[in-house]
């Protein structure tokens, strides 16, 4: 295999691929890039076994061919070569070492056969749709804070994409929730997606999904099988194994009869829990709102600690209530919302409470009370 390859698309590629790479592993070719040369193009592959993401750029191949590198050694010298350089590349079969050479650079690192590279194989495609970048991006981001992290509820390690209807729209919703709080997030279906069956993707998946489309303006094409989901975001495709269970009943922790609705300017009391929680137990974090016509006082009681209150002005009619929340919890919910009003809609001290964006009707949270 011999190529030329110019350092941008090279690093670029690379900084794509190299994220699912493990730094520590078992399995030695688990941690190098698969590369392979051909036509005009350079293909990248690397792999955990659970997700895998590959991506073609152009290049110069004077010599076709495939083989794989150390992933983090092979980025960190593409990183630290000077902008615009031209890269060569260059296979010794005799010793399995890639030369890369730029200017007066030079490097050669230890290859592992490419045909030892193992493939995440997606299967038969059974749905596949189109969508905005940026709608599946909002879907994700505005979701997966409230995945759950406990290993033995595997099932809520990642979020739940499926279809469903709200009144008569058909939309793809996300719903996210560790048991103490629920994120569920939706918008019109895209065409090609009915049918679809529920699918849970993995919290890493997910992740890696955020990543990248943080800068896409692309379309997304997204492909479902039994037990893989593909995206194709430009030149760059992620499969991933799904997880392998069944998303709770979600639907019967959101409550549908709170009738006590308070309606308060975000900042404000995003800025309100900051402060009043600072003093809050690392363990309890407990928040306490104590609620009367027209307003809001945040309290905080740390036996250890101190107390702390702060009041603002909120809109609310209904009768006096006190409740408590885990700060982090209101925090994480509070900062997903975009418009200047929070709306909630609580029931009694014991009860879920759900919050609403006052201009986003696709997006709906659920949080579980503290006893304070």
């Amino acid at each position: 295999m011999r190529l030329e390859i110019e350092r941008g698309d090279l690093l670029k590629a690379l900084g794509h691929v190299t994220s699912v790479v493990e730094r520590r592993t078992t399995i030695p070719i688990l941690s190098n890039v698969f590369l392979n040369a051909s036509g005009s193009t350079l293909q990248f592959k690397s792999t955990d076994l659970e997700r895998e993401v590959s991506e073609s750029v152009s290049a110069k191949v004077h010599t076709p061919g495939a083989l794989t590198v150390p992933a983090h050694i092979l980025h960190d010298i593409v990183r630290k070569l000077p902008e615009g350089a031209q890269i060569d590349m260059r296979r010794d079969a005799d010793k399995e070492r890639l030369t890369i050479t730029s200017g007066q650079s030079r490097f050669s690192l230890q290859t592992l056969a490419a045909e030892d590279f193992p493939d995440l194989a997606v299967g038969e495609i059974g749905h596949e749709f189109v969508i905005d970048a940026g709608d599946l991006k909002r879907l994700i981001d505005k979701t997966r804070f409230a995945i759950s992290t406990e290993e033995t509820r595997y099932y809520l390690n990642g979020i739940y994409l499926h279809t469903a209807e709200t009144g008569k729209t058909k939309t793809l919703r996300a719903v996210a929730t560790d048991g103490h709080r629920l994120a569920q997030v939706e918008l019109p279906r895209p065409k090609g997606a009915d049918g679809m069956p529920g699918v849970i993707i993995p919290r890493k998946t997910v992740h890696e999904l955020a990543r990248l489309t943080e800068d896409s303006s692309a379309k997304v094409k997204v492909g479902v099988s039994q037990s893989k989901v593909r995206f194709e975001i430009g030149p760059v495709v992620l499969t991933s194994k799904l997880i392998d269970g069944t998303f709770p009943d979600y639907g019967r922790v959101i409550p549908h009869a709170n009738d006590k609705e308070m309606k308060v300017p975000n900042a404000a009391f995003i800025s309100a829990v900051d402060r009043v929680s600072t003093i809050a137990s690392e363990r309890g974090r407990a928040v306490k709102l104590n609620l009367a016509k027209d307003k809001l006082i945040l309290s905080v009681n740390n036996p250890e600690g101190g107390s702390a209150t702060e009041e603002i002005s909120v809109d609310y009619g209904a009768g006096p209530l006190e409740i408590g929340f885990n700060a982090r919890y209101l925090l994480d919910i509070a900062g997903q919302l975009e418009s200047e009003d929070a709306r909630f809609l609580l029931a009694d001290p014991g009860s879920p409470t759900m919050v609403r964006d006052g201009g986003d009707d696709g997006a709906l949270y659920v949080l579980m009370p503290m006893r304070v």
